[in-house]
């Protein structure tokens, strides 16, 4: 189930990975989410698949992952890629970061 960006904060807030997929580009464009784990959409597989040797010690097959990018249209793509690899809890926030920012949630500038 996709969340609203109040979802995604709750589900944050109860432990779920919230992770930024956007380049660094738009996150020193228009803010980041307190919190969330930066891994760019290029490496997202290799760094949240439990079987890589590569993967975060975040990563592991019951982790809550809740997916965003800027609009909310590559996070859906990616959250369906991580439900392949067997990462059954992840999800991705509808609208995205935007979304995010216009709900008035908490954002930080990235220098």
């Amino acid at each position: 189930m996709r969340l609203t960006p109040s979802e995604a904060l709750a589900a944050q807030a109860a432990g779920a990975l919230l992770v930024d997929t956007r380049s660094e580009r738009d996150r020193r464009a228009e803010g980041a989410i307190p919190g969330a784990l930066i891994i760019e959409r290029t490496v997202l597989e290799w760094r949240l698949d439990p079987t890589s040797r590569w993967h975060l010690p975040e990563a592991s097959y019951d982790t809550h992952v809740v997916v965003v990018c800027n609009d909310g249209y590559s996070s859906s793509l990616a959250a369906a890629t991580l439900q392949d690899l067997g990462l059954t809890r992840a999800t991705d926030m509808i609208g995205g970061f935007r979304a995010w920012k216009l709900a008035g949630l908490p954002v930080h500038p990235v220098d």
